[in-house]
C-alpha cells in the first residue's frame, strides 16, 4: 500500500508536546538537542513546558512544531518506515521537505524561526487576522471576499476541504466577509487564534525577506514527491522548491487538492507526523476511503506501526 506523510502546521501547537519522544527515543532526544543548537535557546523547554502564551507565539510555534514533526518523523524512519510521498500544511511544507532530503533539519528550523518573525512583521498587531468560515464551499467563499473587498484586504488563504475555507486579511474586511458568509448559509464563522493575516497578499512583504534568507540555504532535490501547497502538485526539483517556498507564504494553502492530487495518485494511506490530529481530521472529509493515523507519541506510535503492519 502506498504510504503518505503530512506534516502539520501552526495552530498544532500544545505544551508538553514532543516530550515523551523525547524522553523514550534517542533519536527524538537529539532532534530537540539539535533545535537547541541551531536556535540557540531551549526550544525544547517551550515545547515541554510552556507557557502556552510564549509557545503560541509564531516565532516561536513554527521552530517548536517543525522540531516535533521532524523528531516523530526520524523515529519512524529508524522503525523502518518510509513514505512514498508527503506534503505539509503551509509550515509543515519545512517538515515534508525535510523528510525528502530536501532540506537539512538545521536549516530548516532557522528558517522558519525567520519566516515566523517576517510574517508577524508584514502587517501591525490587530490590524488582521484569520476566519474559519464554516458550511461553504471554496467559490461562496472565495466571492464573499471579492464583495467585503470594498471594506480592505480580505482573501480565501486555506482551502482545507469540503466545508471549511480560512479567509484572512484587514480587520474590518474580515469583518464585513463573515456578516457576508453568514448571509450566504455558513454555519460558523470561527477567528483563529493567530496574530496576522498569514497567506493572504499582505504578507507579500514577508516573502520578499524569506526569499533573501533562501538564498542562503543549500537545497537538494526532493528524494520523493513532495506536494506543494501553492501548485497542489508535486514538486521534484531544488529550484521549484525555493521558489514555491517564498509564494506560499502571500499564497492560498490548497489543502483539500493536494490531498486529492495523492489519493488520485494512488495514496491509500496516510500517516499525520507530528502535534496534533487536525490532519487527519481534515482528511476524513475529503476521503472517508483511506487510512488516516497519527504519529506524535509512544502509544500512537505502537498504533500505526500495528496497523501498517496488518494492512501491509
Amino acid at each position: 500500500m502506498k504510504l503518505a506523510f503530512i506534516f502539520p502546521g501552526q495552530g498544532s501547537q500544545y505544551v508538553g508536546m514532543g516530550r515523551q519522544m523525547y524522553e523514550c527515543f534517542p533519536a527524538a532526544r537529539r532532534t530537540f538537542e539539535e533545535a537547541d543548537s541551531s536556535l540557540g535557546f531551549t526550544l525544547s523547554r517551550l515545547c515541554f513546558e510552556g507557557p502556552a502564551e510564549e509557545l503560541q507565539h509564531t516565532v516561536n510555534a513554527q521552530p517548536a512544531i517543525l522540531t516535533v514533526s521532524v523528531a516523530c518523523l526520524r523515529v519512524l524512519q529508524e522503525k523502518g518506515v518510509v513514505p512514498d510521498v508527503a506534503a505539509g500544511h503551509s509550515l509543515g511544507e519545512y517538515s515534508a521537505l525535510v523528510a525528502a532530503g530536501a532540506m537539512t533539519f538545521a536549516d530548516a528550523v532557522k528558517i522558519v524561526r525567520k519566516r515566523g518573525q517576517f510574517m508577524q512583521e508584514a502587517v501591525p498587531l490587530g490590524a488582521g487576522g484569520m476566519m474559519a468560515v464554516l458550511g461553504l464551499d471554496v467559490p461562496t467563499a472565495q466571492e464573499i471576499c471579492r464583495r467585503a473587498s470594498d471594506a480592505g484586504v480580505v482573501e480565501a488563504v486555506n482551502l482545507n476541504c469540503p466545508g471549511q475555507v480560512v479567509i484572512a486579511g484587514e480587520t474590518q474586511a474580515l469583518e464585513r466577509a463573515c456578516v457576508l458568509a453568514k448571509e450566504a448559509g455558513a454555519r460558523r464563522c470561527v477567528p483563529l487564534a493567530v496574530s496576522a493575516p498569514f497567506h493572504s497578499s499582505l504578507m507579500r512583504p514577508a516573502g520578499e525577506k524569506l526569499a533573501r534568507e533562501l538564498e542562503q540555504v543549500v537545497v537538494a532535490d526532493p528524494r520523493f514527491p513532495v506536494v506543494a501547497n501553492v501548485t497542489a502538485d508535486y514538486v521534484t526539483s531544488k529550484e521549484e522548491v525555493k521558489r514555491l517556498l517564498v509564494q506560499q507564504v502571500y499564497s492560498p494553502v490548497r489543502w483539500e487538492e493536494s490531498m486529492r492530487r495523492l489519493i488520485d495518485g494512488g495514496i491509500r494511506a496516510f500517516i499525520e507526523v507530528g502535534p496534533g490530529t487536525v490532519l487527519c481530521g481534515l482528511l476524513r472529509k475529503i476521503n472517508r476511503q483511506v487510512n488516516c493515523w497519527s504519529v506524535q507519541d509512544p502509544e500512537s506510535l505502537e498504533k500505526v506501526l500495528a496497523c501498517l503492519k496488518e494492512v501491509s
